[in-house]
């Protein structure tokens, strides 16, 4: 990317970050208003879950094509309508009239999730070789203020007495139109060639494995944070219901603090230590919210936790990408594809250790996980130079 300019770089990082905000935004909006979906259709508890196993369905699905599409057309040229089709494609849920409905609905917006969710890290790492120093990270932080953002508009609606539909629809409308103005400002796509016009299969290398592996290790912990901090704190702990709610908050705060942060911390430290420290930080402190037992000790664990897991899964799409930039796409997709099983898994793993061994140990899990992450650093290290 050496014909970049500096204003196109600039131009072309604040663009991705439009797409990471984006998905951050309408993820974090139906999941607000999922309750009242629910209460809608008159669904039961695991009516629902076939619901939100078909996002997860068509994550998997979408995963199997996404990269190949990305390394084929090019991440500009995919990004673009999948960012226009994901903000529309939230839409549809809130109007679904049965069940049967709802989970095809989910399943399509799950299969256009995956198309925007490589090809934007694909082209977050084009915009990161342009820039010559890390920015993955920062990507990945907007994203987590795109939730913020959803999960406020979905509160707000739901407190004004909107209805699902009209919130998902003033979402995803103005944030489909944004994107042709976003697109504007993205990366040329490079001239197609023989790699590139017929992908070969994906290959399963065992790198790409591992990666994936890490990433799993880390949305674990993540997956376990949302659903079972405040259960942890409110029933092992005793702590006050509206005391118990910090426990996620303060993850969530914490991490996305360290993803802003971890631009700066890779390019001093380098993708192996930065990685190797915060997987420890991240065991240290969840295992200090575990073994010490009080609630502003845990809280503060948790915290540590967040800082420690803010930065390793956007290394690793870093590491994925930059491996062999011609079919960064693909190396995307696997990844992701073995990664994201660990943040829909990840509660169901927590939730049945917990039956056996109870909660508290259940959850060491996650910190042993975050002690594998660190063990496992020594793979992220850079095999091809990052060109400016």
């Amino acid at each position: 990317m050496s014909d970049t300019t500096p204003r196109q770089a600039a131009n072309a990082r604040r663009a991705v970050s439009f797409f990471f905000i984006l998905l951050g935004t309408v993820s974090g909006a139906w999941a607000a208003r999922i309750p009242a979906v629910k209460h809608d259709l008159g669904l039961s508890d695991g009516q629902l879950s076939y619901g939100l196993l078909a996002v997860a369905a068509g994550l998997v699905v979408g995963m199997r094509f996404a990269g190949r599409l990305t390394d084929h057309f090019g991440s500009a040229r995919v990004l673009t309508p999948a960012g226009i089709a994901t903000a529309l494609t939230v839409i549809p849920p809130g109007y679904a009239p049965t069940l049967p409905l709802l989970i095809a609905t989910l399943f399509l917006y799950g299969l256009i999730n995956a198309c925007l969710d490589v090809s934007m890290n694909a082209h977050g790492a084009e915009v990161e070789r342009a820039y010559g120093r890390p920015i993955m990270s920062s990507f990945h932080g907007v994203f987590s203020v795109g939730g913020l953002i959803g999960a406020g508009i979905g509160g707000l609606s739901a407190w004004l007495g909107l209805s699902a539909a009209t919130t998902l629809a003033v979402t995803g409308l103005p944030l489909a139109l944004i994107c042709l103005h976003a697109r504007r400002h993205l990366l040329p796509t490079r001239p197609a060639t023989p790699a590139t016009t017929t992908p070969a299969r994906p290959r399963w290398s065992s790198w790409i494995v591992l990666m994936g592996v890490v990433a799993f290790a880390g949305l674990v912990g993540e997956g376990a944070a949302v659903d079972w901090t405040a259960v942890y704190l409110f029933e092992d702990l005793g702590a006050p219901q509206s005391v118990a709610a910090l426990g996620f908050a303060v993850f969530s705060a914490a991490m996305t603090a360290g993803r802003f942060a971890g631009d700066h911390l890779a390019q001093r430290l380098g993708p192996v230590r930065l990685v190797r420290y915060c997987g420890l930080l991240a065991a240290l402190g969840l295992s200090t919210a575990l073994l010490i037992g009080r609630v502003p000790i845990a809280i503060a664990g948790f915290a540590l936790f967040g800082l420690g897991l803010a930065t390793i899964v956007p290394q690793v799409f870093s590491a994925a990408a930059n491996h062999d930039p011609a079919r960064a796409g693909q190396a995307i997709a696997q990844v992701a594809t073995v990664g994201y099983a660990g943040l829909v898994a990840g509660p169901a793993i927590i939730g049945g250790a917990a039956e056996i061994i109870g909660l508290p140990g259940a959850l060491a899990i996650p910190a042993l996980l975050a002690a594998f992450m660190a063990a496992s650093a020594g793979a992220l290290r850079p095999r091809t130079p990052v060109a400016s």
